[in-house]
């Protein structure tokens, strides 16, 4: 049980990341969608070589029922999309306000655990086995807004980066003429 809960954490830890170095890459780019476009590319490399490997080191065959290729397509597209609307809910804010992932990332989250929670209990009624919804399920609910607001207000604000200053002439002065 190790590997899944270590795996899980360094899941929180690059996007508990991402956030923040997406206000970052905004902020040299002067523009949302530069970096969206290259968090496409190195979604499609990685994906793309991290799975053929992962495929490969398994012995798992490069064939794919019908089922299979259109959940994964509608996976990707979901996180396809989340990325999109995470990255117009950081540069969305009034005009003169920096990105806040301080703000937009502990709902993001929260609000993933949240639905990941609701669809697995819709798509579990009538199946055989599932047993009834826990009260405790809707107090973690509860628990997980009150903790994103909680998070949210409480988190350090960074400061915007200053400005840098126009570049010092990179030739010296010419000398002086001698009287």
């Amino acid at each position: 049980m190790k590997l899944p809960v270590i795996f899980a954490l360094l899941t929180a830890l690059l996007w508990g990341l991402y956030g923040p170095v997406l206000g970052l890459a905004r902020a040299a780019e002067q523009s949302p969608f530069k970096p969206y476009l290259l968090i496409g590319v190195a979604y499609l490399v990685l994906a793309i070589v991290g799975g053929a490997i992962g495929m490969k080191v398994t012995n798992v065959p490069f064939s794919f029922s019908s089922a299979g290729l259109t959940w994964g397509l509608i996976s990707g597209s979901l996180g396809a999309l989340g990325a999109l609307t995470l990255t117009l809910a950081m540069f969305s804010f009034p005009t003169g306000m920096k990105p806040r992932p301080e703000i937009v990332m502990p709902i993001v989250f929260g609000g993933a655990v949240t639905v990941t929670a609701l669809t697995n209990l819709f798509m579990a009624r009538g199946q055989a086995g599932a047993h009834g919804t826990s009260p405790w399920l809707w107090v973690g609910i509860l628990g997980m807004a009150v903790c994103i607001v909680i998070v949210a207000y409480n988190t350090p604000h960074v400061a915007p980066p200053k400005k840098s200053q126009a570049a010092a002439p990179t030739t010296p002065p010419a000398d002086k003429p001698r009287t």
